[in-house]
């Protein structure tokens, strides 16, 4: 829970710099970094962060089988380990505040499935028990949101290097 430190542009710009010839996104890269840091600010959830998760999770916007960019689902949600399928959102902007949605429903403990700055869209909000169970990015990943114990470090140098990018244009 906490302001973007980064712009849409910002993150646009440090993925442009990856140059990943394969990125499958549903809309441009640099209307979905825009779709982050709006979704999160009306949630009060860091989006500059959650766009770095998008990034973990969809493999740089390249997208699965089990979970392809017609899905609009960039967090994995629904797609559980040992399962075959993923949430499906209709258009980018509803799968990005799923994604923001769940985040602040492991992170704020005052949050419910009804209280959210816009109509829930998360379909998996009621199964974060207790609320606020995850306050920081450091908390996700060893059974938080990913079994993956190393989710919250890939995350975090991930952020780390987003931000070196935007300090040096």
């Amino acid at each position: 829970m906490a302001a973007s430190r980064l712009s849409a542009a910002e993150l646009t710009a440090w993925f442009s710099s990856r140059r990943i010839t394969d990125a499958r996104p549903p809309v441009p890269v640099s209307e979905l970094a825009r779709y982050f840091i709006e979704e999160g600010a009306r949630e009060g959830v860091s989006g500059d962060v959650a766009f770095i998760q998008a990034i973990l999770e969809t493999g740089w916007f390249r997208f699965s089988e089990r979970m392809p960019p017609e899905h609009n689902n960039f967090a994995g949600i629904g797609a559980v380990d040992g399962g075959f399928s993923s949430a499906v959102f209709p258009d980018a902007r509803i799968g990005v505040r799923a994604q923001i949605q769940h985040l602040r429903a492991y992170a704020d403990r005052t949050v419910t499935c009804s209280n959210f700055a816009t109509p829930k869209v998360t379909p998996r909000c009621h199964l974060v028990t207790p609320k606020g169970k995850t306050p920081n990015w450091a908390d996700m990943g060893a059974g938080n949101w990913a079994t993956d114990p190393g989710y919250a470090t890939k995350i975090a140098n991930l952020y780390r290097q987003a931000t070196e990018h935007a300090r040096t244009r």
